[in-house]
């Protein structure tokens, strides 16, 4: 019953609010035929009927709410009017009918709202009509009376003799609430996805209660035709016994006739016996009594059968009304089938774009920490670029000072007045210079022994820089890059040189000539 309530106070919410802003679109009265006004007074129906008492009656029971809309005019005195033009309509037949045709007359009158709030606030007069967790008895319905204020800016107009307000079916129609998804080209982010789940879960609370209804009507569809082929077992019962009363009454007409006429020839024959007499008018009075009693039963059978034809006859209106609502009910509910199959496939649609976009994230993430990566990378290369610079600042200034060495021993052989004795001697062991540059470190000895036999014992040994004779020298200078023979003089100087070159046994030419080699060296 709570989730009914909720539900009725939903709906009515939806049906209000669609109406209010449709009316205000349209600009103009509204009349019967439109669709939402329709709809409202279906919502207010059900809303009314929900937790009503049955009265029980010849046909079953009966549930109208026109009894508690009866009440308003003791409780508002405004309202006796509607009450009244109400009851003198000539097309009303049904409670049903009146409760209609007194709706949209207070709505006419722009009261509908003050009547409900009077209505609902006398709790111990409704008791008599609803159950007590009806709509109407409890916080749902005084909701509902404060919603119907905003249709005080509607202006309604209706013509209730030509309108069959008794044979209306009451069915609401959800689809004119469902949110539309055509409308949309897809859902994004979460707060449509919510949306979507909400749409869904009230399409399947609806779906639900919809299936309860049908069944519930297919149960009363069953019942009434239980109960229509009882009744026409009945009628037939009624009939026969009809047939027969009406065979006993002329079976006693005929024994009263027969009677009489034996009366007649007693008459005649008064010489007969008193008490034969007596007893014939005493069993003419017994038959006379008993036709009497016969016709009164055959009154009342002859009205029983028309209660029960005009019953049938109502029944059958009843059921084809029931199955046109439960044509109508089924129609709605393969059409809420069909909005849930499409609410899910969008929901399905929505999930693979929510991991789309997660993939997404992760792939740029992904590509963050590459670029990070590759940023981290170009810093260490840029300090690698840096370092090289400054190695190649230093190699070129220990180039330089090398080149400044060199052109200083040069000036220095060249003052001395001996540079184009060294030039000569260059020419004439340019081919040994270039063998010996492959391996500075190992002592040409086919050069030595060379030198040996052209010096000699007897031969004076010269210096190939100064031209001065070292055969007195005590020690033998020999470079063992070019192989020459030097004096003390011209030996290497201490400049540096790797470990595997003595300085003292390199001549001053080939020494500049191995610090240039070494320092042009990328090691």
């Amino acid at each position: 019953m709570a989730n009914e309530r909720m539900n009725l106070m939903n709906m009515a919410k939806l049906s209000i609010k669609g109406l209010i802003e449709s009316a205000l679109n349209l600009g103009r009265t509204l009349d019967s035929d439109y669709a939402p006004l329709q709809q409202f007074f279906v919502v207010m129906e059900h809303c009314l009927k929900h937790g009503l008492k049955a009265k029980k009656t010849f046909l079953g029971q009966n549930k109208s709410f026109w009894g508690p809309l009866e009440l308003v005019e003791k409780l508002v005195p405004e309202a006796a009017e509607i009450t009244a033009s109400v009851k003198d309509l000539p097309g009303l037949k049904t409670p049903v009918g009146r409760g209609r045709a007194w709706l949209r007359l207070a709505l006419m009158q722009k009261k509908l709202s003050e009547y409900m709030k009077a209505l609902i606030n006398r709790k111990d007069l409704l008791s008599e009509f609803y159950e007590p967790n009806a709509l109407m008895m409890e916080e749902e319905g005084a909701i509902i009376a404060g919603l119907l204020v905003g249709l005080n800016v509607i202006d309604a107009n209706f013509c209730m003799k030509g309108e069959d307000l008794d044979s209306q079916v009451g069915v609401i129609d959800f689809s004119m609430y469902l949110k539309d998804g055509n409308s949309t080209k897809g859902s994004e982010g979460d707060g449509q996805i919510t949306a979507i789940l909400d749409q869904k879960n009230y399409v399947e609370e609806l779906n639900r209660h919809l299936s309860a209804t049908v069944n519930n009507l297919q149960a009363k569809v069953d019942a009434l035709e239980k109960s229509n082929t009882k009744l026409t077992e009945e009628l037939a019962v009624a009939n026969n016994r009809i047939i027969t009363l009406q065979e006993e009454m002329e079976r006693v007409k005929e024994e009263s006739s027969y009677i009489l006429e034996s009366n007649r020839k007693a008459t005649k024959d008064r010489t007969a016996d008193g008490h034969a007499l007596t007893e014939a008018r005493k069993q003419l009075k017994e038959e006379t009594q008993l036709r009497l009693d016969v016709e009164k039963e055959l009154e009342v059978q002859i009205g029983m059968r028309q209660e029960m034809e005009l019953a049938m006859k109502m029944l059958e209106k009843d059921v084809c009304e029931k199955q046109d609502a439960l044509v109508a009910l089924r129609q709605q509910l393969d059409d809420l089938r069909a909005l849930k199959h499409e609410l899910s496939f969008k929901l399905q649609s929505s999930d693979m774009g929510v991991k789309q976009k997660s993939e997404l994230n992760s792939r740029l993430e992904e590509k963050t920490n590459q670029m990070a990566a590759t940023i981290k990378q170009l810093e260490q290369r840029s300090h690698l670029e840096l370092e090289l610079k400054r190695e190649r600042d230093r190699w070129s200034h220990s180039h330089q000072r090398s080149q400044e060495n060199k052109k200083g021993t040069k000036n220095w052989l060249r003052q001395d007045g001996k540079l184009k004795i060294q030039e000569e001697n260059a020419k004439v062991k340019q081919p040994q210079r270039e063998e010996n540059s492959v391996l500075p470190h190992k002592s040409p000895s086919g050069t030595q022994d060379e030198q040996e036999q052209l010096s000699g014992p007897g031969n004076a040994e010269m210096c190939q820089l100064c031209q001065e004779e070292s055969s007195r020298s005590a020690k033998k200078n020999i470079c063992k890059n070019c192989g020459g023979i030097f004096c003390e003089a011209c030996s290497a100087n201490e400049l540096p040189l790797p470990s595997s070159i003595n300085p003292q046994r390199v001549c001053n030419r080939c020494h500049a000539q191995l610090i240039q080699q070494y320092s042009s060296s990328p090691l």
